[in-house]
């Protein structure tokens, strides 16, 4: 069964508290995802769009964008005439975002604020949806996969990139060493605050296993609903189709 995710003394909500960490750490987050995955974090977010399959000239959206690296995967793909529209409901990392976007994506990347459990867009809007590390972090998992593919057009692509729970003996043993342990302390010295990265291994830890966020995929209506492991494990990339 998974645990339960416990509050910090003085929040209200899972929202509130997630917003105060993602408001702190943005200057250094792309910093930080890069060194603590080992500069992997970028093939993971390449394979991550080439499962959405989209391609010149289509309309792509990453939800809980951040500071906007998935969402400038996408505009590669998509090109001068497709679209990408990143959303999140961190102002601090949206601006970011808007700060570092590449002068050749600023006419065919719009950025926008919102919640990913009720995105501010209209149905069958998108070619393609991504999410990057932030299921372990929205509100509902189930009502934030309901929205991604109420955006999405019929045969489109819903993908997610999130962290996952590794099995295999010995390894699983020395990531956990590392991640609930090292990251925490890596993490405090890249921001100078402690709370942040602990967040991070506890959040793992009442996140559901790969299985069970497949099955969600299927709960809500899309087809094929799978996943692929990558680096050991240590995280998954799960996809799901939306019907015809």
């Amino acid at each position: 069964m998974t645990k339960e995710f416990k509050l910090p003394k003085g929040y209200s909500s899972k929202e509130e508290y997630v917003h105060s960490i993602f408001s702190t750490i943005a200057p250094k987050y792309d910093l930080l995802n890069t060194v603590l995955s080992f500069n992997r974090d970028k093939v993971w977010r390449k394979i991550t769009v080439d499962k959405t399959g989209l391609s010149e000239g289509n309309r792509g959206i990453d939800v809980c964008c951040g500071t906007g690296e998935l969402a400038f995967e996408q505009a590669k793909r998509v090109g001068s005439k497709g679209e990408v529209v990143g959303v999140d409901f961190c102002e601090e990392m949206l601006a970011i975002a808007l700060e570092k976007t590449p002068e050749k994506y600023k006419n065919n990347i719009r950025w926008l604020k919102g919640d990913a459990t009720n995105l501010p867009l209209p149905d069958n809007e998108f070619d393609g949806a991504t999410i990057g590390f932030a299921l372990r972090n929205v509100p509902s998992i189930e009502k934030t996969i309901k929205e991604m593919k109420r955006v999405v057009k019929p045969g489109g692509k819903v993908v997610s990139l999130e962290l996952a729970k590794p099995s295999a003996p010995v390894f699983k043993q020395l990531y956990y060493l590392y991640f609930n342990h090292l990251v925490p302390i890596m993490g405090k010295l890249g921001i100078g605050k402690d709370g942040p990265y602990t967040y991070l291994p506890n959040s793992l830890k009442v996140f559901p296993h790969q299985d069970k966020i497949r099955d969600l995929f299927g709960d809500v209506g899309l087809i094929n609903p799978h996943y692929i492991e990558l680096t050991g494990g240590i995280v998954a990339v799960h996809v799901g189709t939306v019907p015809e």
